[in-house]
């Protein structure tokens, strides 16, 4: 078969971490016979740069035009100056509407090699830790109207519609079907009405999914409860602003927000990325985990291309990588074989 790929580096560690995604899609390629075509975008701070705007459009027709999408980060301290519709960030918010990627999947797991790098103690992770969560990603407060009065006060409106929680309600539920059927929906309905409408509409759903069990939570216990007992979620269910905030507590439970993939999808597209940030102050040092970024191609093999024994090829061989005791620097522990970001991607693609 052949693929269309598009590449989109971006700043900081972000080209280190994908050209070790790419050699894994190459080895993919060779080891099951697919011919993949990979062409490069710019996006974020070097976008800015090269091109004078966040996402050029030339970015935007060669996504349009691809089977899958992956992304290192983008942002760095060289463009905090400027306002925030130019920031680097901006390109990432608007590729995520241009393509109608309203769905963000973070997987949070511990793998068993790596249990002792959770802050959290092995009787409240138990035998391991598996979450999946399920973010709204082109709605609410990121995307309402936002502003600065002539007072110098600044505002931004939080706002949903039923039909934007009716379709990440359904992906939520569709997803819950496919794990252990179990959905804990996080919102804030005792203050916000953008969370009532929310819940009216999670209830309304699961009517759907008679199998599935429904349980609400309030963001601020969810937060807690994901440091006290992980254990009792599989899919959580939340809007776009307390997804970011729990999906990024989540990962530190794992261990090390360098090992989590991401996918944002949508009705055609989807875009691959790990949730970590560009790093900026180990960029060019070879200490930036790529484990992370190659997972996400996993999920890109698995959820937009269909080919699911080769997302999970790959991620039996980062699982090897690992059970051989190879780390890179924010994972590290003295008993194991501290490597570089490089070589990491290249004891993966060997054990493909």
């Amino acid at each position: 078969m052949e693929y269309r790929i598009t590449v989109m580096p971006g700043d900081g560690i972000g080209k280190e971490i994908t050209e070790g995604a790419v050699e894994v899609i190459k080895k993919i390629g060779e080891k099951y016979n697919h011919k993949f075509n990979i062409n490069y975008a710019d996006i974020g701070g070097i976008a800015i740069d090269n091109q004078g705007t966040p996402l050029p459009q030339k970015t935007i027709e060669m996504c349009k035009n691809s089977d899958g999408i992956i992304l290192g980060a983008v942002g760095g301290p060289t463009w905090d100056h400027l306002k925030g519709e130019d920031r680097p960030e901006r390109g990432l918010l608007n590729i995520r509407k241009e393509l109608g990627l309203y769905t963000n999947l973070r997987p949070a797991i511990v793998y068993e090699p790596l249990k002792d790098a959770s802050p959290l103690k092995t009787e409240i992770i138990g035998k391991g830790l598996d979450i999946c969560i399920v973010r709204e990603l082109t709605g609410g407060i990121y995307f309402g109207e936002k502003g600065i009065r002539e007072d110098g006060s600044a505002y931004d409106i939080l706002s949903y519609s039923e039909e934007e929680v009716k379709r990440i309600a359904i992906k939520g539920f569709e997803i819950a079907m496919k794990r252990n059927k179990k959905l804990t929906s996080v919102d804030k309905s005792n203050v916000l009405e953008s969370s009532r409408l929310w819940r009216r509409v999670v209830i309304e759903i699961s009517k759907n999914y008679p199998e599935v069990e429904l349980n609400h939570m309030y963001v601020d216990n969810a937060a807690m409860q994901l440091l006290i007992n992980p254990t009792q979620f599989d899919v959580i269910l939340t809007m776009n602003m307390f997804g970011d905030i729990l999906s990024d507590e989540a990962s530190m439970i794992t261990g090390s927000i360098g090992m989590l993939p991401s996918a944002s999808i949508g009705e055609k597209y989807g875009l691959y990325e790990p949730i970590h940030g560009s790093a900026p102050d180990i960029a060019g040092q070879d200490i930036a985990n790529p484990i992370a970024t190659i997972l996400s191609v996993a999920m890109m093999f698995k959820h937009s291309m269909g080919l699911l024994e080769e997302g999970i090829a790959i991620e039996k061989a980062v699982e090897k990588v690992l059970n051989d005791g190879m780390r890179t620097r924010d994972i590290y522990t003295d008993s194991t074989k501290l490597v570089g970001t490089e070589e990491m991607a290249s004891f993966i693609v060997k054990k493909i």
